[in-house]
């Protein structure tokens, strides 16, 4: 498994609860795009348009040995998943209020996936706490650091 692209702020700005693995229909340069890291799926989410998961906000940079014909970089695509996953992740989003985001692309027997997480939206005390805890650690590892030496 080779990881491609990662959303930095998933953790920052959600609570993951479920990660799903799906597969996504690309066009040719898309796929030539995002093997060379051009892709960007931090402001990417999800939703269901007729029973069927969609995409959307996820830039995909135009290929630069492409031609005219490259498909527009933030285009709607569709996600391919199983009925039973279709059908569990509709429900929770609608009934328990969660949202639905990429959290990274990656290449699985040579076929781009991309692992959706279930999440829930984290408040802004939440933020800060996250924010307190990370400068607590880099603090005492920069103490720890200077007492080794």
């Amino acid at each position: 498994m080779k990881i491609l692209v990662v959303n930095k702020k998933l953790h920052f700005n959600y609570e993951v609860i479920e990660k799903i693995e799906a597969g996504i229909v690309l066009k040719g340069t898309e796929v030539k795009s995002i093997h060379l890291n051009n892709a960007n799926i931090s402001d990417a989410y999800v939703i269901f348009r007729k029973g069927e998961p969609f995409i959307l906000n996820m830039h995909i940079a135009p290929y630069s040995h492409g031609n005219i014909y490259n498909p527009d970089p933030l285009r709607t695509r569709k996600l391919l998943l199983n009925k039973k996953e279709i059908i569990k992740l509709s429900y929770k989003i609608k009934k328990e209020g969660l949202t639905i985001v990429p959290s990274k692309i990656y290449w699985s027997k040579n076929k781009l996936k991309v692992e959706i997480a279930l999440v829930k939206g984290k408040k802004l005390f939440d933020k800060r706490q996250a924010i307190k805890d990370r400068d607590n650690k880099r603090e005492a590892k920069k103490h720890l650091g200077k007492n080794i030496y």
